[in-house]
């Protein structure tokens, strides 16, 4: 039983530290603006519908 116990608790620290890791180990300052997907979202957010005949 105990045995059982220590590995569930090995693996729960295994996941956190997978989790802690993917969470903070980016970039210092945060990821860089993609410009190119802000861009695309403004252009085609103002841009009128197009006409259907």
């Amino acid at each position: 039983m105990v045995l059982i116990l220590l590995e569930a608790l090995g693996a729960l620290a295994l996941l956190l530290l997978i989790v802690w890791w993917t969470m903070f180990s980016g970039r210092k300052n945060g990821e860089l603006p993609n410009r190119h997907v802000n861009d695309t979202i403004e252009t085609t957010a103002t841009k009128p519908p197009p006409k259907s005949d």
